[in-house]
């Protein structure tokens, strides 16, 4: 299997051809398909590691999507797409249907996942393509439109959710894997590419069956199951797009890095600037809190797969959204370079567009904020408790643990026992003041009052039916950002690496995060941050500015 090492050395070789930077601007100036990109992480082996096997890792396939990403996120997406339309098999089909499909997916085939419709958007209940079983109950009849499907068109299989019963309903739905090449001429059709603000060379189009015959093993999971499986595969599929998240934060930071230690203003290096340096110092904080949340929810899909339904929310709403505020202070921090479409600085606004997207795929910001909402009740009440799942937590948090096999029995739509890291907070914080570092005892007080307010503010909460008051949404990031502390924290204290080296050394990356994570330190380095916040972010810019991309991450310093 790839190993991350070996795929950074490997993209790091073909930085001159296939991943040259200009090369892939061009590309997404012409709107065209990155294929050479793509063919050469076929032959690198990575299709292998969208297969989720039993003993897996799922944390070393976000890993490697994110050395993809640091590099470009339309190669990223238009290639790690195939992980989220083979995942329902993963999670729901025969030992038969998920060895048929793993073989064809480690062959490099790309598979795409066709839930949307161009009348209903995320609106799965909503949506008019259907399935008809044939008479002799030999196989189904497809007939219908998906469209704003990512590889459409270049994909060989999809998995495609439709109607099986006409009055629709939550068990009106069901997914079946459909083999293109099976299919007779004429019964399926591709749709025209659909031009995109950013990821423009990725293959968004769509598809139109009239009729299509699929035999009846193309069913996934039980007829009826199709929304509940499309439920529970989101919570690996929300997991795995931070991948592209952190690739893109570790793309941006470099650029931003070689542009302050290139120039000059004034006689000095803008490095050298403390405006220029705070502003570094909290990107480069932000990176290191979305990284922590990453890996905790990564290995947790592995040992605390009854909690990912509020896990996953949380993650998909937090991470994409924290790292698109990261680029907008880094883009303000380029100027007008920032907005270049070719050297210098070029890179920089194609990455940002592109990663816009991230907040869209697999459900917005706001529909897992929602449906964090709608299990807080529950949430609350486990978090009074502070009842916790201590090993499955210790196994999540432990980088050099083993992971137990991932089982797909074990997902829920709801967690009944709540969110075990962000009830494990206090007793954490606990530990923090015995064996952490001196200087983060005033950021845990702070952060302990914040988790003290949570309770207090969720107590009443009910979610109401027919919508949410925008008013609940704070409490929904309240609760994530509670999470990402308790991730901080369970890295912390589970991995003897990170108090170490210029990272961990006097809790140096631990005290940034929770400096950036309780609000003191505004993204202009501005009013707000007091002389402790300042220093450790002036601290942490040091660290940046001399660690390669590659090196400046959690996964590198516990190494």
């Amino acid at each position: 299997m790839t190993t991350a090492a070996d795929l950074e050395t490997l993209l790091a070789t073909h930085e001159d051809d296939v991943l040259a930077p200009d090369a892939l601007a061009d590309l997404d100036d012409r709107e065209e398909f990155p294929d050479g990109a793509v063919r050469l992480l076929d032959d690198a082996g990575l299709p292998a590691h969208y297969v989720l096997t039993p003993d897996g890792d799922f944390s070393r396939t976000v890993r490697l999507l994110r050395a993809v990403a640091r590099r470009d996120l339309t190669v990223a997406i238009a290639h790690g797409k195939t992980f989220l339309g083979a995942a329902p098999v993963w999670v729901a089909g025969t030992p038969e249907q998920a060895a048929r499909l793993a073989g064809h997916v480690r062959t490099g085939e790309p598979v795409c996942w066709g839930l949307t419709e161009r009348d209903h958007g995320a609106d799965l209940l909503a949506s008019e393509f259907a399935a008809v079983a044939d008479p002799d109950g030999d196989g189904w009849r497809l007939t219908g439109e998906k469209w704003l499907i990512n590889n459409a068109t270049r994909s060989t299989l999809a998995c495609v959710l439709a109607r099986t019963d006409p009055m629709g309903g939550g068990r009106g739905f069901s997914l079946f894997l459909v083999d293109k090449r099976q299919l007779p001429e004429g019964s399926w059709r591709n749709l025209p590419k659909v031009r995109t603000h950013g990821i423009r060379g990725a293959d968004i189009s769509g598809f139109a069956l009239n009729g299509a015959p699929v035999p009846a093993d193309a069913l996934v999971g039980e007829q009826g199951d199709g929304v509940a499986v499309v439920l529970k595969t989101l919570q690996l599929t929300r997991i795995a797009c931070t991948a592209l998240s952190l690739g893109a934060a570790d793309h941006a930071l470099r650029i931003a890095r070689d542009f302050a230690t290139g120039r000059e203003l004034y006689g000095r290096r803008l490095a050298d600037v403390p405006h220029v340096r705070r502003i570094l110092g909290r990107a480069a904080a932000a990176a290191l809190t979305v990284e922590a949340v990453s890996v905790l929810s990564a290995r947790s899909v592995h040992t605390l797969p009854g909690e990912l339904s509020a896990i996953s929310a949380l993650t998909k709403a937090y991470v994409p959204t924290l790292t698109q505020e990261t680029l907008t202070s880094l883009g303000e921090l380029l100027g007008v370079r920032g907005f270049l479409t070719s050297p210098p600085g070029g890179g920089f606004a194609k990455l940002e567009r592109d990663h816009r997207i991230c907040a869209i795929f697999d459900g917005s910001t706001v529909v897992n904020r929602a449906a964090l909402l709608n299990q807080m009740p529950r949430l609350t009440r486990q978090l009074v408790r502070r009842r916790t799942d201590t090993e499955g937590l210790r196994a999540a948090a432990d980088l050099t643990a083993p992971l137990p096999p991932f089982d797909p029995d074990r997902l829920t739509m709801l967690s009944v026992t709540g969110c075990s890291a962000v009830q494990a907070l206090p007793d954490m914080a606990a530990r923090i003041r015995d064996q952490g570092p001196p200087r983060a005892a005033p950021l845990i007080d702070r952060l302990l009052a914040q988790l003290t307010c949570l309770e207090r503010e969720s107590a009443d909460f009910v979610p109401v039916a027919g919508g949410l008051p925008s008013t609940a949404f704070g409490l929904a990031e309240a609760y994530e950002r509670a999470y990402a502390a308790a991730a901080c924290l369970l890295l912390w204290l589970e991995n003897p690496p990170l108090r170490t080296g210029r990272l961990g050394s006097d809790g140096l990356w631990l005290r940034a995060c929770l400096t950036v994570l309780l609000g003191e330190a505004h993204s202009d380095g501005s009013h707000g941050t007091d002389n402790a916040a300042g220093a450790v972010l002036d601290t942490l810019a040091d660290v940046v500015l001399t660690t390669p991309a590659t090196e400046f991450t959690l996964w590198g310093a516990a190494a």
